[in-house]
């Protein structure tokens, strides 16, 4: 992608929602030369591509931005994964692989971590409670999810930080334009995440637990002979493991970073969000909808098929844009105004149909958490007025950079 689109590119992915009201607004489907694809806008139309899947595969639901240098490629090589992941399978695959998550992710096991979480939690509002500021990224909202997901997978907590760097570098390698020593860079440091994901399985395959990286392990090695571990079985579970942990943190970061900072521009809304903390719930809700973590996947037609009165050929790419949808007034009232009073709100913000997130209920709870901690402790939380906030430029996992907050 040559500079001058991938500029455009960074203001689309910064302030999405202008192109999202005009594709809506326009007649049939929008083709976005920015994203190289059609854009899917309507509510109406996001649901009908996600309740049909074999006509809309998701093979391509992590297709790059940026395709990394050779000496970059080469970096990457000598590293794990690069298989199939469950956002990306269609049908048979795609219910094999994503099975095990569904259990590991089962309210039971959401419900037995969250005395952890909320001790986490706790804890690290702690380390800022008396200061008076903090920038709640970095301190908070970068690490909750990726301590809560390591410890339901089962991993070392001091390997937890290295695997979620190797997360956000693997999204910045992927995504973003970088110069060709910090791609290496970048490159290095998603090796090193691979490495410890596969000590990680070697580890769990010889000394299994009663966690959900065990039983990941166990079913992909249990149609092999002897439940053997295999180098193909090694590539496997890395590339699982890296798409459940990036999934798993990732977006959850990005939704408390989302949730406060709307919060904290409506002064009006946090102050009865304080008052009334039965609200919490609907807070959540709104939050995902007006501002949605992951702004969409993209698909790919399998034949040829007409959609919003737009024929497309097989292999047509499409950008499916829950955000799009989340705003679109023939499902929401005053879609673009943020409320936390809300009902109903039928929002697509998880997704919908066979791939919706097998992790909401798991986020919503960090965020029940999160909200819980800062509206008891910290009532005063504002903005602070000299650091104003800039969005990274991701449809993935939509956040503030950062989130300089005084009280």
């Amino acid at each position: 992608m040559d500079r001058e689109l991938h500029a455009r590119l960074d203001e689309l992915q910064r302030d999405p929602y202008p192109h999202y009201t005009r594709a809506r607004q326009t007649e049939g489907l929008t083709h976005l030369a920015e994203l190289d694809a059609w854009l899917v806008a309507r509510d109406a139309d996001v649901r009908e591509v996600l309740r049909r899947p074999e006509d809309f595969s998701s093979s391509l639901a992590l297709r790059p931005d940026v395709l990394p240098a050779p000496a970059a490629l080469a970096v990457l090589g000598g590293g794990f994964g690069g298989r199939p992941v469950v956002v990306t399978a269609d049908g048979a695959q795609h219910q094999q692989l994503r099975a095990p998550i569904v259990r590991g992710l089962s309210p039971a096991r959401v419900t037995a971590v969250l005395p952890y979480a909320a001790e986490r939690a706790a804890a690290l509002v702690d380390t800022f409670a008396k200061d008076g500021h903090v920038e709640l990224m970095s301190a908070y909202a970068r690490r909750l999810p990726g301590e809560v997901v390591g410890r339901i997978v089962g991993l070392d907590p001091a390997d937890v930080p290295g695997v979620v760097h190797g997360g956000h570098r693997a999204e910045e390698l992927l995504f973003r334009p970088l110069e060709e020593d910090e791609q290496i860079a970048a490159a290095e440091d998603v090796v090193a995440m691979q490495h410890t994901l596969d000590r990680y399985v070697r580890e769990r395959h010889a000394q299994p637990r009663e966690d959900l990286g065990t039983e990941l392990i166990a079913s992909v090695t249990e149609e092999a002979d002897g439940g053997d571990l295999t180098l193909e079985h090694r590539h496997q579970l890395v590339a699982h493991l890296q798409n459940l942990f990036i999934a798993g943190h990732l977006t959850t970061t990005a939704l408390i970073g989302t949730t406060v900072l709307h919060l904290l521009r409506h002064p009006d809304q946090w102050e009865l969000l304080c008052a009334e903390p039965e609200r919490i719930p609907a807070a959540i809700e709104e939050a995902a909808r007006h501002d949605t973590a992951l702004q969409g996947f993209r698909r790919v037609t399998t034949r040829p098929l007409v959609l919003a009165g737009t024929e497309l050929p097989a292999g047509a790419p499409l950008f499916v844009a829950f955000g799009a949808a989340n705003r679109d007034e023939r499902r929401h009232a005053r879609p673009d105004t943020f409320d936390i009073t809300r009902t109903p709100n039928r929002h697509l913000a998880f997704g919908f149909g066979v791939h919706s997130c097998p992790g909401s209920q798991l986020a919503r709870e960090q965020l029940r958490l999160t909200l819980q901690e800062l509206t008891t402790r910290l009532p005063g939380l504002r903005l602070a007025e000299d650091r104003p906030v800039t969005m990274r430029p991701t449809m993935i996992h939509r956040s503030p950079y950062a989130l300089h907050l005084n009280w």
